[in-house]
């Protein structure tokens, strides 16, 4: 079992040193990754936008700006996003971001993509939210045409690309890993067809999980890929919206057995949220270390 920790963005309130601090201690662990999660901006609640399922005011540092810092204080652990909202993002921006962390970083990026939920924010970044799904494909072709051609044209509705070039590219050149979030049937065809693992978030049952796979296999097969290939990841547990939710890593049996739980469901990675690891009472970087550090000393005996 592969253990990734998603960072806690609130680490940033006790200075840059306890970032760093942090990211340095996931390492010297032995956790395998760290992934980040990624809002531009929230919208806060007003008549007529749906309410969203987290505090506006939620502090969170910018995704690949962050992974850069990290991987300048890190060596071995790999680094990603879970998830950037690729659609809401210039598309060969992100590629240089990407190639350039990848460059910098040693060949350690692994990179997590999802057309995310939120209009107002796609509103506010000055792109198109009904058209977000079309976007995500085109952007992920073109992410990896920047990454491995010297010259890149690419025919798109949304990103026409005439005899481009883009340097230097990224150690891991076009097999830089990207795995896609989502819960959709659109999201399992996009992971079949072009992406090389799923980020899972709100698996529930070993039911709804054997579906979501096997969707994902199935559009891999009609693609002509190997559906084995196809990385999966899940979360330990959603992102808490309740008493209870706030309270589930603080029972580190439940955290164990849960884990126990997704490995038999098929999942060869999960993600613990140290975000919900300092709503559980984990209220220092310090504090957040520890805990981490019991929980993978646990997992690592109970589960591999």
């Amino acid at each position: 079992m592969k253990l990734a920790v998603e960072f806690p963005s609130v680490a940033y309130r006790q200075g840059p040193a306890a970032v760093a601090d942090l990211a340095r201690a996931i390492e010297r662990i032995g956790y395998d990754h760290i992934d980040i999660f990624d809002h531009v901006v929230m919208g806060v609640p007003i008549e007529g936008r749906p309410r969203g399922p987290y505090n506006a005011q939620m502090p969170i540092l910018e995704a690949l700006t962050a992974l850069g810092y990290v991987a300048a204080v890190t060596h071995r652990v790999t680094l990603g996003t879970e998830v950037l909202v690729l659609p809401q993002r210039q598309p060969a921006l992100v590629a240089k971001q990407v190639s350039t962390l990848d460059t910098l970083s040693g060949g350690r990026v692994r990179l997590g993509v999802g057309v995310g939920w939120q209009e107002s924010e796609y509103e506010a970044l000055g792109e198109g939210f009904h058209t977000r799904g079309a976007r995500m494909d085109d952007a992920i072709r073109l992410l990896r045409a920047y990454w491995t051609d010297a010259e890149v044209s690419f025919e798109s509705a949304h990103y026409p690309t005439l005899s481009m070039a883009m340097e230097p590219k990224p150690p891991q050149g076009g097999r830089l890993p990207i795995w896609i979030g989502g819960s959709s049937e659109a999201a399992y065809r996009r992971v079949g067809r072009l992406g090389d693992g799923w980020l899972a978030s709100r698996v529930t049952d070993p039911a709804s999980a054997r579906e979501a796979i096997e969707a994902i296999h199935r559009h891999a097969e009609a693609a002509g890929r190997d559906p084995a290939s196809i990385g999966l990841q899940s979360m330990v547990a959603p992102p808490p919206r309740d008493a209870a939710g706030k309270t589930f890593y603080a029972n580190h049996d439940a955290v164990v057995a849960r884990v126990a739980a997704l490995e038999a469901m098929g999942f060869g990675w999960v993600a613990l949220n140290a975000t919900a690891i300092f709503q559980a009472g984990a209220r220092s970087v310090a504090a957040i270390t520890g805990e981490l550090e019991r929980l993978h000393d646990r997992l690592r005996a109970e589960v591999g």
